[in-house]
């Protein structure tokens, strides 16, 4: 082929909607969590035909990301097939299954099969002139929802486009509904979280519900929306729709085990995540939420005090939260949450070596990723305060968690641990001028300057530290 025509396919190529086109960056995904997600999503048929169709379409590109030409090309005639089954009026839902087709022959160096899919895109759209189209946007938006947290806001972007051409559409207002409960349950540790835009979340769930009434993946996203309003009936109403409707349903079952989680009923919450994993075992969100629950039972265990079986309960609830945590992050090698919640069990097992090179670990990783830094460096903080005993190590991350997130939860509980740090160290010794600059940090961040000021100024009159002076001298100036 000569150069010409190579630019000639390539600008046509380019213009297609397609996975090959919508700026999927493979470094934001674990290709093989998402590769077992997707594996799922067929093997239990999830999601109807349309679902499967769609799954193997993205199959087929995470195939083609790892190298595997032959299994993407099976996956896309796969989605092409199990589409074509709807009947003659699919023409649409084609349109990125032959486009992945295009472009996979077209790196296969098959440029007669990469402009036959050309062509047939050329077909649809001068049958259906007017673009774009629903179920593209709708298509789109799905890839972006399982693709990364990264690209929640591209997800809800297109959903929002989808359901201005067809408003009436289960799919695409499912679809909404769940993305913006996704990015809402993000940000419901901020300190504006979100009275309005939960509400509009649960106002969207109940809406895609009306919709589609035997969706009770959404049914229980509802509930978890509820119970954060202390809506706790009509939470607990719609969890046991959900299971008694679609007791083996596997998101369900996870879903309604977290909720179940949350309102301390770990036992229970245990059984059904071994449920689904009976089904499916190579989940790293399931295995996660194990590890939660068991870190949940460890703490209940405490709590409760010594009889005679709590021991031997804790050793294996212990050795069970483990084992979650480290199968979650094996699964799931990006999945910084767990990675940081194992580094803090190994600390709490006094394994301190594996525990610091998993949070050194966990540290590259947020930040080749740019995502969750500032739970890292709340989980380390507490390594260094209550496994190494290390204050000045422990109040160092808790400052930098509450510089990147003051208003989130765990910044208001970093701003709680060094508070109570420095009033500590002030009753021992009234002129600790590293405890007031600590309490003048806290006062900065959270935006009380004139607190700020005389903390700093106390600080100062205790010792000279130029980072307190500079603290002092940015605040003055922002008052003039």
């Amino acid at each position: 082929m000569s150069s010409t025509q190579d630019t000639i396919f390539k600008t046509r190529l380019l213009q297609l909607e397609c996975h090959f086109t919508w700026a999927l960056n493979k470094n934001d995904v674990d290709l093989t969590d998402l590769l077992n997600r997707l594996e799922e999503q067929i093997t239990l048929d999830l999601g109807g035909e349309t679902g499967v169709a769609r799954a193997h379409s993205y199959k087929g590109f995470v195939k083609f990301l790892l190298g595997s030409n032959t299994e993407a090309l099976s996956n896309f005639e796969r989605s092409v097939e199990l589409t074509k089954s709807h009947g003659n009026d699919c023409d649409k839902l084609l349109v990125v299954a032959y486009g992945d087709l295009a472009w996979l022959y077209y790196h296969m160096g098959n440029f007669t099969e990469c402009e036959s899919y050309l062509n047939k895109l050329s077909e649809i759209e001068v049958k259906y002139p007017s673009v774009p189209y629903a179920e593209v946007l709708g298509e789109k938006g799905w890839t972006f929802l399982k693709f990364s947290r990264k690209y929640y806001e591209r997800a809800k972007e297109c959903f929002k486009k989808a359901l201005e051409l067809e408003p009436e559409e289960g799919e695409w207002n499912s679809g909404l509904a769940t993305v913006l409960y996704r990015l809402e349950y993000i940000l419901q540790e901020s300190e504006a979280s979100n009275e309005t835009s939960t509400e509009n979340s649960i106002d969207l769930l109940r809406r895609a519900i009306a919709m589609k009434p035997d969706d009770d993946v959404l049914k229980v996203l509802l509930a978890l929306s509820l119970i954060a309003h202390k809506k706790y009936n009509e939470a607990e109403s719609l969890v046991e729709q959900a299971l008694e409707s679609s007791p083996e349903h596997p998101h369900v079952i996870r879903y309604v085990a977290k909720f179940l989680r949350i309102q301390g009923s770990v036992d229970r919450s245990i059984a059904l995540l071994k449920r689904a994993l009976e089904k499916v075992s190579n989940i790293a969100f399931i295995h996660h939420q194990l590890g939660l629950c068991y870190k949940q039972k460890i703490q209940n265990l405490r709590f409760a005090g010594s009889h005679h079986r709590t021991g031997a309960e804790l050793k294996q609830a212990q050795e069970d939260c483990i084992s979650h945590l480290e199968m979650a992050t094996k699964l799931n090698s990006g999945f910084i949450a767990a990675m940081s919640d194992l580094a803090l069990q190994y600390g709490e097992k006094q394994d301190m070596q594996r525990a610091e090179e998993m949070f050194q670990k966990t540290f590259q990783t947020a930040k080749e990723r740019n995502e969750t830094c500032w739970y890292v460096h709340f989980c380390y903080a507490e390594f260094q305060q209550y496994s190494m005993k290390c204050e000045p190590a422990a109040i160092k991350h808790y400052i930098e968690c509450l510089k990147i997130n003051p208003n989130r939860s765990h910044g208001k509980k970093s701003a709680e641990r060094l508070e109570n740090i420095a009033k500590r160290r002030i009753e021992n010794n009234p002129e600790d001028g590293e405890a007031f600059g600590i309490l003048g940090i806290i006062h900065k961040e959270q935006g009380e300057k004139q607190q700020a000021i005389e903390c700093f100024e106390k600080a100062l009159s205790c010792e000279e530290n130029e980072d307190y002076l500079s603290h002092l001298c940015e605040l003055q100036i922002s008052l003039q």
